[in-house]
């Protein structure tokens, strides 16, 4: 796990170590059939049949490979899970499909996440007092409609408040220098784990 990823301890290492087997099995079926694993609650434990969500990330040599996920609960988590493992591995658009000789280099990454909160701001300087470094995953959303979000875990590469922002602001499509009434900022955490 990250040192800078905020952790609610809410699952057990029995309970993550099925998720993240989960999220290859996902993949490695995707590369066979060219589909999501389907899954069936009855197969795995209650807490895991609850509604989540959740975000894959893929990283080969320590460098992003692909991340895909949901900011809100749309089914329960093993399927979150089995979706986005599949997602992040052939839908996302940075990224070429992974390749069957790639597999065995990629390291998955999950991060559940707990419910976004807004914050209340009065400007952008007021923001990024307000932001809590290492722990609070954002989703930032422009009255004209872009939106974008980053987990916790990119904290380790954008450790200063204003880096993390303005990044922010590039991924949903703005100007770093981007201001606008009308910005709504949410916070949320994540229980983050990875593979050994």
């Amino acid at each position: 796990m990250s040192s800078t990823e905020q952790t609610t301890g809410e699952y057990g290492e029995a309970e993550r170590q099925t998720m993240l087997r989960l999220a290859r099995e996902s993949i490695l079926h995707g590369l066979e059939t060219g589909s999501a694993l389907k899954v069936s609650g009855d197969d795995f434990p209650e807490a895991l049949r609850a509604e989540r969500a959740c975000f894959v990330t893929l990283t080969r040599s320590g460098r992003l490979r692909g991340c895909i996920g949901h900011l809100e609960p749309v089914q329960t988590l093993i399927e979150d899970i089995a979706e986005n493992a599949y997602s992040a591995a052939f839908r996302d658009p940075r990224f070429a499909p992974l390749a069957a000789d790639e597999l065995d280099a990629t390291h998955i990454e999950i991060s559940v996440l707990g419910p976004p909160r807004p914050i209340d701001f009065d400007s952008e300087e007021d923001l990024l007092q307000q932001i809590r470094p290492g722990v609070d995953g954002l989703i930032l959303a422009t009255p004209d409609g872009h939106r974008g979000t980053f987990l916790p875990s990119v904290w380790e590469s954008l450790p200063d408040p204003d880096q993390f922002l303005a990044h922010l602001k590039l991924k949903a499509g703005l100007a770093t220098d981007y201001w606008a009434d009308g910005v709504r900022v949410w916070r949320y955490e994540t229980e983050a784990f990875q593979e050994d």
